[in-house]
């Protein structure tokens, strides 16, 4: 991968990037793929871009966070009862995974879930992530809604205990455009606390 101006001194992580955050949490947050000059060069998920800036900065105001940003691997950021992956752990070209990228990882996603016996609220960031989630759902016995409920901001699925709610992906495309402001993030957030708070 040819490395930007900004990073040509930084050695990249440049392997599959681990999830991060609280293991115990009740919401697992899904999102695309590693950032080629984000995450797949600090090797932590959503982190030296601009999409983990709206990320951490959300997070931060609803409380899952001690911090707003997430600069590199070792800035102090811990999350409280949430984690953050994504459908897939490594960078894709053109941030665009193929069919079999997607499914040699979903054993990445498959493992998180067995470890993640609290987790009540899957935040969904983006379609692709949506239909992941469903797909690895579906594959592990689950009563996935047929046919399955179309993605939409803050659109909510019900499957048993769980409930998954979905976000635009806090992407510069969307977040430029203004199709994603912080003040619609922010109810993904608050919403994710409502349903984890007893």
């Amino acid at each position: 991968m040819e490395k930007r101006a900004a990073h040509l001194a930084e050695s990249y992580w440049g392997r599959p990037v681990p999830s991060f955050g609280d293991p115990a949490g009740s919401v697992l947050v899904i999102g695309l793929a590693p950032a080629a000059h984000g995450a797949n060069r600090t090797g932590r998920m959503f982190t030296g871009d601009r999409s983990g800036e709206w990320l951490y900065r959300a997070l931060y105001r609803a409380g899952f966070a001690n911090q707003p940003t997430s600069t590199h691997a070792d800035d102090g950021l811990r999350l409280n009862d949430v984690l953050v992956t994504a459908a897939v752990h490594c960078a894709p070209p053109a941030n665009k995974p193929s069919p079999s990228e997607r499914d040699s990882c979903s054993a990445w996603l498959e493992a998180e879930l067995d470890l993640l016996s609290g987790a009540r609220v899957f935040v969904t960031l983006g379609s692709f992530a949506y239909q992941q989630t469903l797909r690895v759902l579906g594959d592990r016995g689950l009563a996935v809604p047929r046919p399955r409920p179309r993605f939409g901001h803050l659109a909510e699925v019900q499957i048993g205990d769980l409930t998954i709610l979905c976000s635009y992906h806090p992407s510069q495309q969307n977040t430029v455009t203004r199709r994603l402001t912080e003040e619609m993030f922010d109810r993904v957030w608050i919403r994710a606390k409502e349903l984890t708070t007893p």
